[in-house]
């Protein structure tokens, strides 16, 4: 018997992916789903291996003592909500992106987590994809030297052909570019270059395609980001292209570069100076969160929390230092200006 069950709260396309994950770690399994819509226990039992009882009044799952942690799957303007109630009701949390839509909420959040005591896990996933593991090795190997400038992109178009875009045309539930979707890149950009970021300079824009025209805000945007120590950094978050997903990664550093699976540095003797060498990983090549690393990044949380440890890389309080910086670049496109990431603490 696994150690810990499971709540889903919210049962949408993002969290049968949850489920899948969470039923595959050495730790965990879900025995419980809450949904505001009647749900059949038996059909959801046998789709997915194990028990499953549904619940469709939340209060009633939250006080369950057999339940010792929930995956927020609702939708994104529940999410603060959520956290809260879950929190209040002494459960570990496993929380979906985007964090929340406000600054209000997310420090709510981060107040109502840090009292309760509670471990967290926020869904920057691809800190755990085969492409940012391997990055982040050679980063820390010094292949690169100092990195001066970076840039992480993330090109993936949402249209009709996904499940999310009925609601995630919406400003209640879409927010922006970056909180939709292109929080991904710049949590992978603090993630290689670190959180020491002082001011952020965001633009938006959006496609003519009237594929996109349900959108109710601007679909791509691009952030300037100033780093301690003078560093650089780029952000461009495009949700209304025409192209397979791309996440696109160049960091600059004082002895080298490295441009997405491809690097060059001057601390390897013998590479031809005039080519890429290339690095075997797995490029993030979906948005689809049945191939997101999930699972790897469950079986981590739930493993340090067997330890009662905060989980690495991604538990709330690291996170929240990427959603802040996410906030402030949707408050500098909107202001036209310049924000200092203290204006969001």
């Amino acid at each position: 018997m696994k150690k810990y069950n499971v709540a889903v709260i919210g049962y949408g396309w993002v969290s049968t992916a949850h489920i899948q994950a969470i039923n595959a770690t050495s730790f965990a399994q879900v025995t419980a789903i809450y949904s505001s819509r009647p749900q059949d226990d038996a059909a959801l039992s046998a789709r997915y291996g194990s028990p499953i009882k549904s619940f469709t009044d939340l209060h009633t799952i939250l006080g369950r003592s057999d339940i010792h942690a929930v995956s927020i799957c609702s939708y994104p303007h529940q999410h603060a909500q959520h956290v809260i109630a879950a929190a209040q009701a002494g459960k570990n949390i496993i929380l979906e992106k985007p964090l929340t839509l406000s600054l209000a909420d997310a420090r709510a959040v981060s107040a109502a987590v840090e009292k309760a005591g509670v471990k967290t896990c926020v869904c920057f996933e691809l800190r755990f994809s085969s492409q940012m593991k391997a990055t982040k090795a050679v980063i820390e190997a010094g292949t690169l030297g100092s990195i001066h400038y970076g840039e992480v992109d993330y090109y993936h178009g949402i249209g009709p052909w996904y499940g999310q875009f009925r609601w995630n045309t919406t400003k209640k539930d879409g927010g922006s570019s970056l909180l939709s979707a292109g929080c991904h890149a710049l949590d992978a950009l603090l993630l290689c270059m670190g959180s020491e970021v002082e001011s952020v300079t965001s633009f938006a824009t959006r496609s003519k395609n009237k594929t996109f025209a349900q959108y109710e805000y601007a679909t791509t945007s691009v952030t300037i980001l100033k780093f301690s120590g003078g560093r650089l950094g780029k952000v461009a978050s495009v949700i209304d292209c025409i192209q397979p997903y791309y996440l696109h990664t160049h960091l600059v550093g004082s002895e080298g570069s490295l441009l997405d699976n491809k690097f060059h540095t001057n601390r390897i003797d013998g590479l031809n100076k005039h080519a890429w060498s290339t690095l075997s990983m797995k490029m993030a090549d979906s948005g689809d969160v049945s191939d997101h690393p999930y699972q790897a990044q469950f079986e981590t949380f739930f493993a340090a929390l067997a330890r009662n440890e905060e989980m690495p890389l991604t538990s709330l309080r690291e996170s929240m230092r990427s959603h802040r910086v996410v906030l402030a670049a949707d408050m500098s496109a909107e202001l036209g200006r310049e924000v200092q990431i203290k204006e969001v603490e």
